[in-house]
C-alpha cells in the first residue's frame, strides 16, 4: 500500500525488504522471527518489534514496514527505542515478565501488571521529552491473553495496568486515545508494544454500531480498555486512517459465538461503518475497503479457509494482507482484523 506522500506501510517478506533497503524506514513489526536488517547501511538502528506470532501464509517472515518521505533520525530512551521525523515518531519496547520481579497476589496484581504499567510509563516519558505529544495508533502483544493469572484473565490485568499507567502520566483514559491492538502471542515471550505518535493532534473515531471500549460495562472487567475505534491523521497532501482490532461485537456483546463466517462478516460490517464514519467526519476523506491494508488475526487455524473466502468479497486482489494466528482478547472471538488506509486529499480540501 503506498500514499501518496508522508508516512506508508508496507507488508513484506524479510528478504524483499532487504533488497529494497530504503533510508527512510521508521521502523519495523516483524512476526515469527526478526528481521536480517544489517544488510542495509544503517538498518542495525531502525527499531524493530519482535512479536513471537505464527504466520499463517506465504513466507516464513513478514515485516511490517512503516516509512516517511522526510529525514529520519534514531535514538533510545530507557527502554524504547525509536525513530523520528519532525512530525512523526515510531518507537517499541520489548519487557520479559521474567526479569521484572516476583507475581504478587490478586490486589497487587503480578509480572504482566508491572510490565505493562512499566512499558507504558517509559513510552509517555519518551514522547513527553521528545515533543510527541500525541499518541495515534499503539500495538500491544502478550503472551498467554486468555490465562488467569491472579485470579484475574490476563487481558484484564493488561487493561487495568494500561489505564492506570495512562492516568498517572497525565494521559486520557477516554475520549481522546488512540486507535489499539491488544493480542495473545507466544507463551513465554516478552510484552511488546509498538506506536505511532505525532506532534499533531489525529481525528478519534468512533463506531456507531458499538459502545466505546472505554465505557464498556464491568462484566468485561473493573478496568475498561482504552482506545478508540479507529484515528484519523491528516498529513500534507494525504489522509492516513489507523482502524483498531475489530471483531464480532455490536453495542458491547460478541455475537455470533461459534460460527465462524458470521463472525467474520460482522467484522467487515463494523470496519465498514468505521469507514463510513470516517468519511463523515473528515469531508476530504474518500476511504473504502480498496484503500485498506489488513491484518487478520485467527484464533483457530483450521478457520483461515473460511475467513480468506469472506475477506475476497470486499477487499481488491491487490489489496495486502497478511494472516496470524493469535489468541484474541474475548475467548468467544474467533477472528480480529485491523486495518491502515491512505489516501490523497481532495482538491478542495
Amino acid at each position: 500500500m503506498r500514499a501518496p506522500a508522508g508516512l506508508r506501510l508496507d507488508y513484506l517478506p524479510a528478504a524483499e525488504y532487504r533488497a529494497a533497503g530504503w533510508p527512510d524506514v521508521l521502523g519495523i513489526a516483524a512476526f515469527s522471527g526478526p528481521p536480517a536488517t544489517s544488510a542495509a547501511p544503517g538498518a542495525d538502528a531502525i527499531p524493530v518489534a519482535e512479536v513471537a506470532m505464527p504466520l499463517l501464509l506465504g513466507s516464513a517472515d513478514v515485516c511490517e514496514v512503516w516509512r516517511s518521505e522526510q529525514p529520519v533520525e534514531t535514538g533510545e530512551r530507557n527502554r524504547v527505542r525509536f525513530r523520528r521525523t519532525e512530525t512523526l515518531l515510531f518507537g517499541c519496547i520489548a519487557l520479559a515478565e521474567s526479569q521484572i520481579g516476583p507475581a504478587g497476589n490478586a490486589q497487587e496484581g503480578g509480572s504482566l501488571q508491572s510490565a505493562t504499567g512499566q512499558a507504558y510509563r517509559e513510552i509517555c516519558a519518551t514522547l513527553d521529552a521528545l515533543g510527541y505529544p500525541h499518541l495515534v495508533r499503539i500495538w500491544n502483544y502478550l503472551p498467554d491473553i486468555n490465562r488467569d493469572s491472579h485470579g484475574l484473565e490476563r487481558y484484564r490485568e493488561f487493561n487495568r495496568a494500561r489505564r492506570e499507567a495512562l492516568r498517572e502520566c497525565g494521559r486520557a483514559i477516554n475520549g481522546n486515545v488512540p486507535a489499539a491492538s491488544a493480542l495473545g502471542a507466544a507463551s513465554g515471550s516478552p510484552l511488546v508494544v509498538y506506536f505511532l505518535a505525532a506532534r499533531t493532534p489525529p481525528t478519534f473515531i468512533e463506531n456507531p454500531r458499538q459502545v466505546s471500549a472505554y465505557h464498556y460495562p464491568h462484566q468485561y472487567g473493573s478496568h475498561a480498555p482504552v482506545f478508540s475505534r479507529a484515528t484519523l491523521l491528516r498529513q500534507c497532501d494525504s489522509l492516513m486512517l489507523f482502524i483498531s482490532g475489530t471483531a464480532s461485537i455490536v453495542g458491547h456483546r460478541s455475537i455470533h459465538v461459534g460460527d465462524i463466517v458470521a463472525q467474520t462478516r460482522e467484522t467487515l460490517a463494523n470496519i465498514g461503518a468505521l469507514l463510513q464514519e470516517a468519511n463523515r467526519v473528515e469531508p476530504a476523506a474518500h476511504f473504502s475497503f480498496a484503500t485498506l491494508a489488513a491484518k487478520v488475526y485467527v484464533r483457530r487455524r483450521e478457520d483461515l479457509p473460511a475467513i480468506r473466502a469472506e475477506l475476497q468479497t470486499v477487499l481488491e486482489p491487490s489489496t495486502r494482507v497478511i494472516y496470524l494466528q493469535a489468541d484474541i482478547c474475548r475467548q468467544d472471538l474467533l477472528v480480529e482484523i485491523e486495518a491502515t488506509g491512505i489516501t490523497p486529499l481532495r482538491a478542495d480540501a
